[in-house]
């Protein structure tokens, strides 16, 4: 009869980023571990608090499935001497499966052993399994303790492990598993006994612990929009605060609070900061998206004494936003070209100059590209002036105590410098993306500006010889590659990459010839990386990646390549127009790069029909390649299949003339090179 595990890793606080991975990872490795003991199991649950890991397997069988598995051995000839008896060879291989020689049979010329397990019951199991299981989990930081060599994220408190109602023993780091646990510090009366799996989650409610995750994440989103609601608002809930504070709680009371309305005369992102950012509050906004005096936060405990816990949290509020009006009043005696200056003192990289050399090159950087992406006039003048002032919030007060706000405070000082809102905007948005799944700039400056400074950090750190390797990424130079990818997609823009590239290094001053070629190849393999990360997640399978990947001059092209390769290959003819590309693909990479096509050395008809065809596509091509009709170019392409098969049915093209063995290489690389305007065909798999 199966039974239900139980178990639950009691620690002291792990930090709530932790937490969310930690859990997943404790469900997979126990289904992975579970399927590799072959101990049949229903469904498979993990909860948490910041104190506890619970694991909860439904139905867990009573002990392992048995086996029977045939394994072959020697052949006959090895295993057998020529009397018949068992050589050395067949009494090894029967030892080493437990058996002896007799027990062996012979089928199809060798010899079988059949080897028999018995499955073992699953309470003698669970004891080795359950503290692999806890070591197994992979940390984001570990300690260790005491003179142990036992490593967690944070000290061991506790351990229940229960299959049914008996308990499994087992020892890590001195301390023993049974089935006591732990409730909440300060509202439970101490340590509390779980009877079983199907009785935890009910004992530590009892507890004063809500240890269902999704449990305890709805009661904190129906508080706060309740609390909101009766104070006339509505509550800001943003995803990464509701999960962080999800884990900083084992037990949810949500409470409102407030502060002075001066502290709205403030920007808006100047007042959220400290409060969201720093104290894990929510803001609380009017139906018109007015800030509201008023904030909601999260308790650790019941609804008694709310009264003192809402002033306590008012106080240092409070305190925050008085900081933040200091330095919102010091840093309004100057205005933001002014706060640039003192870029001046403020070193970029070791080499490169200052962080104000760098805002000079962003200017210059920001017209090339305002140019390149045909911006009107009124659109460069922004960027320019933009890029100019982008870094100059850096060296104010409010970003230097508030870091979370660089960029924004740049936008809102330029604001009420009169610098123009498309400016303002721009100093905001040139560091969008920030993050994975983050907003692109909106604005055509603040993408000009947003790929200059990108551009920038990239080639003035590869410059240093710091290109990232393995996990290793301090410039996060791979989130602005990837910035730079999705703003030039997303924006539809055509720009060259190789001339992104020459602009910059013209700008870092970087003249060695060798160094600039190398600096081309570095930025567009970087690049290429990043490229191939947003086919996989736009669905692109990995060999069209593959096939587009070649050229990626224009950032752009690269996807619309990539859906069109997709689309056409879904189409009954594609594939025997394939098997045409590649057979040009592959002889065409033994022509002569320097040879032309002369048609005076045309033999054949079949020659002479291709060339023709060569060149009928080609010039239908230019257009709707110009045009970005991919879908369009590979269908003109397709035409060249049937003329292509004539050809190599009729020709040998590598005939013992020389001069007409490389016209027809010739011949043929040209037309993969046409080809190649949309994908390297011969990197497809034909499925």
């Amino acid at each position: 009869m199966s039974k239900d595990l139980l178990l639950e890793i009691g620690t002291e606080e792990i930090p709530a980023h932790a937490m969310p991975g930690m859990l997943k990872e404790l469900g997979e490795n126990a289904e992975k571990a579970l399927k590799e003991l072959r101990l049949a199991h229903g469904a498979i649950r993990t909860l948490g608090t910041p104190r506890r890991l619970a694991l909860i397997v439904e139905g867990l069988a009573e002990k392992q499935e048995d086996v029977a598995e045939e394994k072959r051995g020697p052949s006959v000839q090895v295993a057998f001497d020529a009397l018949g008896k068992p050589t050395k060879a067949a009494e090894g291989f029967a030892r080493g499966q437990g058996l002896s020689a007799q027990e062996l049979t012979v089928r199809d010329g060798y010899v079988y052993a059949l080897v028999e397990e018995a499955g073992e019951r699953t309470e003698k199991v669970l004891e080795k399994m359950l503290p692999d299981l806890v070591c197994s989990l992979s940390l984001p930081n570990s300690m260790r303790w005491g003179d142990l060599d036992f490593r967690f994220i944070r000290p061991l408190r506790w351990l229940v492990a229960l299959y049914g109602e008996t308990v499994v023993p087992f020892e890590l780091a001195c301390v023993k598993s049974g089935n006591t646990s732990r409730g909440h510090r300060f509202l439970s009366t101490g340590d509390f006994t779980i009877k079983d799996a199907a009785h935890y989650e009910d004992a530590c409610e009892q507890a004063f612990v809500i240890v269902d995750s999704a449990r305890r994440k709805a009661m904190i989103e129906k508080g706060l929009v309740e609390t909101a609601k009766a104070h006339g608002g509505t509550a800001e809930i943003t995803p990464d605060l509701l999960e962080e504070v999800l884990y900083l709680v084992e037990y949810p009371t949500v409470l409102a609070g407030s502060f002075e309305d001066r502290y709205l005369a403030l920007p808006p992102d100047a007042v959220i900061t400290p409060m969201r950012d720093h104290q894990r509050y929510f803001p609380v906004k009017a139906a018109d998206g007015r800030l509201l005096p008023l904030f909601l936060t999260v308790r650790n405990g019941g609804k008694e004494h709310l009264a003192t816990v809402q002033h306590g949290n008012e106080r240092v509020l409070r305190a925050r936003l008085a900081d933040a009006q200091f330095f919102f009043d010091e840093d309004r005696k100057k205005r933001l070209e002014e706060h640039a200056e003192k870029l001046k003192t403020v070193v970029f990289q070791e080499g490169l100059g200052t962080v104000y050399d760098k805002s000079l090159r962003l200017e210059k950087l920001a017209g090339k590209i305002a140019n390149a992406i045909g911006a009107d006039a009124a659109e460069k003048k922004a960027a320019e002036r933009a890029a100019r002032l982008s870094k100059a919030d850096l060296v104010t007060g409010m970003v230097t105590e508030f870091t979370e706000l660089q960029g924004v405070m740049g936008r809102e000082y330029a604001r009420l410098d009169g610098e123009g809102e498309d400016v303002a905007v721009a100093i905001d948005e040139h560091y969008m993306p920030r993050f994975s799944g983050d907003l692109q700039p909106k604005t055509c400056a603040g993408l000009v500006v947003s790929l200059a400074d990108k551009m920038d950090n990239i080639v003035a750190t590869f410059s240093r010889g710091l290109i990232p390797t393995g996990s290793q990424d301090p410039f996060a130079l791979r989130r602005q590659a990837l910035g730079v990818v999705r703003s030039v997609i997303e924006a539809g823009v055509v720009v060259s990459l190789r001339d992104l590239v020459t602009w910059t290094m013209d700008l870092l001053k970087i003249a060695d010839n060798r160094a600039r070629e190398k600096m081309q190849s570095d930025v567009a393999d970087f690049m290429r990386l990043r490229l191939k990360n947003v086919l996989a997640e736009e669905g692109v399978r990995y060999d069209i990646a593959d096939a587009v990947l070649g050229d990626i001059d224009d950032l752009r092209r690269v996807l619309l390549r990539a859906n069109a390769v997709a689309e056409q290959l879904a189409a009954p003819d594609t594939a025997a127009a394939v098997q045409a590309f590649v057979r040009v693909a592959n002889l065409a990479a033994k022509a002569d790069g320097t040879a032309d096509i002369d048609a005076a050395l045309f033999e054949t008809e079949e020659e002479k029909e291709l060339m023709k065809a060569y060149t009928s596509a080609k010039s239908a091509a230019e257009s709707l390649i110009e045009a970005h009709d991919y879908v369009g170019a590979i269908d003109d392409f397709k035409d060249l299949a049937e003329p292509i098969n004539a050809f190599f049915d009729a020709v040998m093209v590598m005939a013992d003339d020389k001069n007409v063995r490389q016209n027809r290489l010739a011949l043929l690389r040209g037309i993969d090179d046409l080809l190649r305007e949309a994908a390297d065909f011969s990197k497809i798999v034909q499925v």
